[in-house]
């Protein structure tokens, strides 16, 4: 099941269970693991994108070792909420990965932007900015989505 719909994905884990976050790039897979409370999200491993086959087995092991129950991907939409190009490449990765579990597809517009501001406030190096935005994105990908789901 891969959705948008925050009530339908809630449904289709009616007893919670861990949850990762993934931001998914033409480079890396920024990733992040939640409680099973769904009470907060922390940031994981960073997947160097190689060939999808790999990707797609280093995520199968870290949801297997994780006890994962579910997946949160980032959907890049455009400002005004349209789809683009790289919201496409993004639901079909999801839809390569539908066989991991329910997957909902979280709008991630301004995640990278936050996450940069913070870590700009917090005076660190540009180097250091580089290699831990793309999982802190899906930390804040996922921290936004549990929010809404305990809402829902």
């Amino acid at each position: 099941m891969i959705t948008t719909d925050r009530s339908e994905f809630r449904a289709a884990l009616p007893s919670g269970g861990r949850l990762i976050g993934l931001d998914v790039g033409t480079k890396t897979v920024g990733t992040a693991l939640c409680d099973a409370g769904w009470s907060f999200a922390s940031p994981a491993t960073l997947i160097r994108r190689t060939k999808f086959t790999k990707d797609k087995e280093a995520l199968i092991a870290m949801i297997a070792q994780q006890g994962v129950r579910g997946l949160v991907v980032g959907l890049p939409l455009n400002l005004d909420g349209s789809e683009s190009p790289r919201s496409q490449s993004t639901r079909a990765f999801a839809r390569n990965c539908a066989d991991l579990g329910p997957i909902l597809l979280w709008d991630e517009r301004w995640s990278t932007v936050a996450v940069e501001r913070t870590m700009i406030e917090q005076d660190m190096s540009r180097a250091k900015r580089a290699e831990r935005i793309d999982n802190l994105a899906a930390a804040h990908i996922l921290q936004a989505a549990i929010d809404a789901l305990v809402m829902a």
